[in-house]
């Protein structure tokens, strides 16, 4: 055999043993991870409908784009796209960059985030502070085509989120957030939850939720909540996945100006348009009522659970409603907590908030309107 063939098969060699020793060090640091916790939240307004919140805020990496970023690493790995000097590049509005910039940590791989030049300060900073790179573009709608350039010129692999994430999820179980959920549930007044309620970043979770229910038979069912300027909305109400919007989401982490590959409408029960303003001040009252700030993604679950919530108790209906706390509201203090930027967006919250909060406390109907 020639010397050419012996080093290839030794280079090989070494690429599996690479290969194995990173995916078991990605399977000890989840060994090492407790699950994370389902809140039952106290809503006096609301007797014989029970609301949960899992709190994936208390990840590694403080958010629940954790799950998706370790399920993207080993989907890389054993697919033979990720080698042990593999340059990895993403696009991303900052949680799964921080995720994906301590995995990445983890391996001893450079890593690079291609984001909006309107991503909160915090996040930019928790990438650094990993040893990550931020390349800040100015139009958010051209994070994709920079990431792809970058990944050309540094020889790296572009992870690319939102084409891969319901496809690196394995939605059957092994301890997805859809099997953590109904685990968790299984001992409560209302172990299947009549509604679970989950934003879309990349399409990745609500596809997973809603696989997760049809595999099992489950008789839940998904709504997605949507913030203004997301095209995700209007392809699921019209049917065309080529539906895009002329601005990006102004809630960090979801809502996205294209329809992306990940996103599954045919998972999904019901979709639900939350404006801006209304999920921060959602964000505001929920954060007030457990004591501790949660983000902007969170505010626009919340609204939504509450609008479904009030429709089962106008019909008399019973049950339980479940949606996800995204990440933590400490990301987003120079913006979603910081009165002067709301201010300078011009948003009022004050009336939203005290709408909120009297259906919770049982001062009539609440809706979306």
């Amino acid at each position: 055999m020639s010397p050419t063939l012996l080093g290839e098969k030794a280079a090989a060699h070494d690429e599996g043993a690479w290969a194995r020793h990173a995916i078991e060090l990605i399977q000890n640091d989840q060994r090492r991870s407790a699950d994370t916790h389902l809140l039952r939240l106290d809503a006096p307004s609301l007797d014989g409908i029970d609301i949960y919140l899992k709190d994936e805020s208390t990840h590694p990496t403080g958010s629940l784009k954790h799950r998706l970023a370790r399920s993207l690493f080993l989907y890389g790995i054993c697919n033979g796209r990720i080698r042990h000097d593999t340059p990895i590049i993403e696009a991303s509005s900052g949680s799964t960059a921080i995720s994906e910039s301590y995995f990445a940590r983890m391996l001893g791989l450079a890593f690079h985030a291609v984001m909006s030049a309107s991503t909160s300060q915090e996040k930019v900073h928790e990438i650094e502070r990993q040893h990550g790179q931020c390349h800040l573009v100015a139009d958010g709608k051209g994070i994709y085509a920079a990431a792809e350039e970058l990944a050309a010129k540094l020889g790296g692999v572009y992870m690319d989120q939102f084409t891969y994430a319901e496809r690196a999820t394995d939605w059957r179980g092994n301890n997805n957030i859809a099997e953590s959920i109904f685990e968790q549930m299984s001992r409560e007044d209302h172990p299947v939850p009549a509604w679970i309620v989950m934003s879309a970043g990349t399409g990745g979770t609500t596809a997973t939720l809603g696989r997760f229910i049809r595999y099992k038979r489950l008789a839940t069912h998904l709504c997605v909540a949507d913030p203004e300027h997301s095209a995700f909305f209007e392809a699921f109400s019209t049917g065309n996945m080529a539906a895009t919007s002329a601005r990006g989401s102004g809630i960090e982490g979801i809502g996205r100006p294209r329809v992306e590959p990940s996103f599954v409408p045919k998972v999904i029960d019901r979709m639900m348009r939350v404006p801006d303003e209304v999920s921060l001040a959602a964000m505001r009252v929920l954060s007030r009522r457990l004591g501790r700030r949660v983000g902007g993604s969170t505010g626009t679950n919340f609204f939504a659970l509450c609008v479904l919530a009030s429709r089962m108790k106008a019909e008399g209906a019973k049950g339980s409603l479940v949606t996800l706390i995204c990440d933590g509201g400490e990301r987003y203090g120079h913006t979603y907590y910081n009165d002067a930027w709301i201010a300078e967006q011009g948003f009022g919250l004050a009336p939203h908030e005290r709408r909120l909060d009297a259906f919770l406390e049982g001062a009539g109907p609440f809706d979306i309107s």
